[in-house]
């Protein structure tokens, strides 16, 4: 058999986290406060943030050392394996040839442990007694719970409501790790009851529940907030992955030409994109970046870049972004990471400045290429890992019909373990194809009375 795996031994887990706001040739616009519309410091993040988190929230330093008490915890799972995927190879019948980084390896099932594991680590040693946050499919609550359980902080978790009717599963998972989990929109805070008011069906979305999570935070002093993407600090602590797998390619004797990840507010693609994007920085390679994000919510590939809040009410600060609007409900599609109406904001000035490279799915498509994948490759993704795959293979197709062999590489993200309702409506005609039309997204966009950009 051939050798599918390439590994790394704990200790060349990586000892920095690597901050591509070091290399980028145009840095990004400085966040707003949402009352003046002024330009914010650190201080105004102080409310919801330890200080050294908003220390690598405006850090330029090229590389922050990653504290021998995370690395400790890394180590339970970290290095994660890197493959190449022969089967779906032979059953692309493609010249490409195909490698995939598997962090569903965590005890989170996820990449989100990445990020979650410091943030608490930091909140700890600042004596803080509880975090809240929001989560989408899940993924990201699960990891904040098992952080926090770690390092003895409580957590109280607002999932997207569509999420937590589907995922049930992931809901066990947090109070098995002692989280609380609540249905967002709730009638615990003034922006849950708000939007209930509106509209008491409301599926939920991630920008309503980050407005409850926000308000929670800064109501109690002993209380702090953490986010599972978007931040930069959030997608610094996610290099971890490109880093390993840079190290892993090099083993294989390889390099990708192309590196494909899901996109939801950008720690996901971040994580494997931006080691190899200071490749190109660096040493002036040329190595495509693609985020693959879904049609029924594709800030990237239809929305606007300007400024915008970070969650629907309207608490967080204007942040500089490719955005469809903070107003903007997503349909109810099963990869729930992924239904955020914003981008981060590096993420967005590096697709501002053609750096990167944005696609879109609808999820009949992902699901498909999800499939297959199991089918070949043994592993089942989950939904928002199919996005990637659905990209990759586009790829893969377009090598064999221009007779060229390209290197893919894209993140599996993690398992689709607890998404089995998601593939038993896809195996009985349950899904349907979804995409935003351009009304849609014009009316959410004409809502907004936020600063234009240039």
């Amino acid at each position: 058999m051939k050798n599918r795996k390439i590994l790394l031994t704990e200790q060349e887990v990586p000892e920095f986290w690597y901050n591509i706001l070091a290399d980028m040739p145009n840095k990004p616009l400085p966040p707003l406060h949402p009352g003046t519309r002024e330009p914010i410091g650190p201080e105004a993040l102080a409310p919801l943030f330890p200080m050294e988190l908003i220390k690598q929230e405006v850090s330029t330093d090229k590389w922050v050392p990653i504290p021998d008490a995370v690395r400790d915890v890394y180590t339970l799972w970290r290095p994660t394996p890197l493959y190449r995927a022969y089967a779906l190879e032979k059953a692309l019948d493609t010249p490409a040839k195909i490698y995939y980084k598997y962090e569903g390896v965590s005890p989170a099932g996820s990449h989100k442990p990445n990020t979650a594991v410091p943030q608490a680590y930091y909140n700890q040693q600042e004596g803080v007694k509880r975090i809240t946050t929001e989560t989408g499919a899940g993924q990201w609550g699960s990891a904040l719970a098992f952080a926090c359980n770690l390092f003895g902080i409580e957590c109280e978790v607002y999932m997207v409501k569509i999420s937590y009717d589907h995922k049930p599963y992931r809901k066990m998972m947090m109070n098995t790790w002692g989280a609380k989990v609540y249905a967002s929109p709730t009638d615990h805070t003034q922006a849950g009851r708000m939007i209930l008011a509106q509209d008491p069906n409301s599926p939920g979305s991630l920008g309503i529940a980050i407005s409850e999570a926000v308000e929670r935070a800064a109501s109690d002093e002993n209380t702090k907030y953490a986010l599972g993407s978007v931040l930069n600090h959030v997608l610094m602590h996610q290099t971890v992955i490109g880093q390993e797998a840079l190290k892993q390619m090099e083993k294989a004797g390889d390099m990708p030409d192309i590196v494909v990840a899901p996109f939801g507010g950008g720690s996901n693609f971040a994580g494997i994109a931006f080691p190899f994007l200071r490749l190109n920085f660096e040493e002036g390679r040329n190595i495509r970046c693609i985020a693959a994000e879904p049609s029924s919510c594709p800030k990237l590939t239809r929305g606007v870049f300007r400024y915008d809040f970070g969650d629907t009410v309207g608490m967080t600060p204007l942040l500089p972004m490719y955005t469809l609007g903070h107003n903007f409900v997503p349909a109810p599609i099963h990869a729930g990471g992924l239904r955020y109406h914003g981008a981060g904001v590096i993420v967005s000035q590096l697709l501002k400045d053609r750096l990167i490279e944005a696609r879109a799915h609808e999820q009949l498509e992902c699901f498909e290429s999800g499939v297959l994948f199991a089918r070949t490759e043994g592993i089942i993704p989950a939904p928002e890992a199919t996005h990637a795959l659905a990209t990759v293979v586009q790829e893969a197709q377009r090598c064999k019909e221009e007779g060229v062999s390209r290197t893919i590489l894209f993140n599996l993200c993690g398992h689709g373990h607890f998404d089995l309702k998601a593939y038993e409506d896809y195996f009985e005609g349950k899904l349907v194809s979804h995409e935003v039309t351009q009304g849609e997204i014009e009316a959410s966009l004409a809502q907004l009375d936020t600063p234009l950009i240039g």
